[in-house]
């Protein structure tokens, strides 16, 4: 059986449902996260984030390498 669990995003505090039991179904598999992104989110974040916030981190990582590479 499948384990759901409802959680808080720590970064906005919305409500969403985690589907750690499953997590091909989870909102968050919608966001394919490279390498690097995935590191730069974990070392913000240590709990599941919703699906908007990982989009979000997900632009704000890329802007902030477009910075530091683009001279």
């Amino acid at each position: 059986m499948a384990h759901h669990e409802n959680k808080n995003c720590p970064r906005c505090n919305t409500s969403f449902e985690c589907k750690v039991g499953n997590v091909l179904e989870c909102q968050c598999s919608q966001v394919k996260l490279k390498y690097d992104e995935r590191v730069y989110v974990e070392s913000l974040y240590a709990d599941c984030l919703c699906i908007n916030c990982l989009r979000i981190l997900q632009q704000q990582y890329l802007m902030l390498r477009k910075k530091t590479f683009d001279f």
